[in-house]
């Protein structure tokens, strides 16, 4: 039979399958590499959550690339609580000043005590009713003054009278007793405004240093005194300006952290 032109060959296309290489197991790594990361970060914020700010503050320090050294935070967050080295040195000063305050601030009033009772002694009245004792927070004011009838220098002189000589010498050998440092003060009486030449500066200054000279005489150690000053009339005990009571020495004992740390 012939083959009619008409007909159209059958053509059959068949696909060829290859085979995909062999990739290995390294999508593997990566993806635990990735996983574990992830895991690392939640579990990093997490305890970032849980902790205050000061703890992470701490963290924050331990992991900066500065070699700076911080006094405020490198290292001491997270071995002393949050506190700075440098705070903890400030506490410690604290209590040793607190506790070397409190001893300080007991032996003054025991002394102050024991020269109120002296001061009861029927043999020295007359001498210690030029005397009075207060606390400040300077430290231990004695006060030393005029009685209308009996003054303690020679009129508007700074030559010393018995009773100041007995009083310097009492409290010269009180004073020994501890170790604080001395200020010496004089003041003055105001003097009439008709006076030419107001004296109430050289005097109180030439009695301070007079007082002064007389404790040194009587055994306080020069390197004691913190500071010997005339106030002439500028600071008075009683509103009358023209009282005798104005005319007064004071001798501080004095409140000092510094030198009582250092001793």
């Amino acid at each position: 039979m012939e083959r009619s032109d008409d007909v159209r060959p059958l053509v059959i296309k068949r696909k060829k399958v290859i085979a995909a290489g062999h990739h290995g197991g390294a999508w593997k790594v990566a993806y635990a590499d990735f996983v574990t990361a992830m895991m690392a970060f939640f579990l990093m914020m997490w305890l970032l959550g849980s902790v205050d700010s000061d703890k992470r503050r701490g963290i924050a320090d331990y992991f900066s690339d500065t070699y700076a050294i911080d006094s405020h935070s490198a290292g001491a967050e997270q071995i002393l609580g949050g506190e700075s080295l440098s705070e903890i040195d400030s506490i410690t000063d604290d209590i040793a000043t607190r506790a070397q305050s409190d001893a300080d601030a007991t032996a003054l009033e025991d002394l102050a005590a024991a020269l109120e009772r002296a001061a009861q002694d029927i043999e020295m009245s007359d001498a210690f009713a030029h005397m009075s004792l207060r606390m400040t927070d300077e430290g231990l004011v004695v006060e030393l003054f005029d009685l209308d009838h009996a003054s303690l220098f020679a009129a508007q002189g700074d030559e010393p009278q018995d009773v100041l000589l007995f009083l310097i010498s009492v409290l010269a050998d009180a004073f020994q007793t501890v170790a604080n440092p001395v200020a010496v003060g004089a003041h003055s009486r105001s003097f009439p405004s008709v006076i030419r030449e107001n004296p109430v500066w050289p005097l109180t200054v030439n009695r301070a240093q007079a007082v002064h000279e007389l404790m040194q005489d009587a055994g306080l150690d020069a390197p004691r005194f913190r500071r010997v000053t005339g106030h002439a009339d500028r600071s008075l005990a009683v509103s009358d300006p023209m009282a005798a009571r104005n005319n007064r020495i004071e001798l501080i004992l004095l409140h000092d952290a510094d030198t009582r740390l250092s001793r």
